[in-house]
């Protein structure tokens, strides 16, 4: 995982909850590391430590915390850092959707040790889609599922979610209907 988002994860505590608290994560992770280069790689391992210490300090589980940061990332982290790219990517949240794997692809060059996720999407309507999720990566689709959260706040849009393959019950890849929401409903 590349220090962009070990980087979100400590932003996203120390604007919520304090730098104290942060600390407090750091001491119960074992971590002495202070500063996150967001160019450089760094073990999953050591954002799995931290997402499970910042859910032992913080009373939630791993999962919990990940889906926030999902959410923190879009509205914030990655508006900061890529907010040109993101503005770009489409005018509403299902077209939005549908351009991840562009999105990636461009992302990638920037960042030569990237292992990007496949996006793919089917069954698309006008008002729904169903998107498949594909990761070398283990343990972070509750982050999508954040992601996904995010950008429904940051289009504007209510969405449900609901996620219908799942990796960690022997699926090979995870699965999303995304169901957008009239507004007034």
């Amino acid at each position: 995982m590349y220090g962009l988002v070990n980087k979100a994860l400590k932003e996203m505590v120390c604007d919520r909850f304090g730098t104290h608290t942060w600390k407090t994560i750091k001491e119960k992770a074992e971590m002495d590391v202070d500063t996150f280069l967001s160019m450089e790689a760094y073990p999953d391992d050591l954002t799995h430590k931290l997402v499970g210490a910042t859910g032992e300090v913080l009373g939630l589980s791993s999962s919990e915390i990940l889906e926030a940061l999902g959410e923190y990332w879009v509205l914030y982290s990655a508006q900061k850092y890529y907010g040109h790219m993101i503005n770009m990517a489409g005018n509403s949240l299902l077209e939005f959707i549908q351009n991840l794997d562009n999105i990636y692809a461009r992302v990638s060059l920037n960042f030569p040790h990237l292992k990007p996720p496949s996006f793919r999407c089917t069954h698309i309507q006008k008002d729904s889609l169903r998107l498949h999720y594909h990761s070398k990566r283990e343990g972070f689709t509750p982050m999508l599922k954040g992601v996904l959260k995010g950008l429904g706040q940051k289009f504007q849009t209510k969405v449900e979610i609901r996620q219908i393959s799942d990796r960690n019950k022997g699926a090979d890849h995870d699965e999303f209907s995304i169901f957008v929401k009239p507004s007034g409903e």
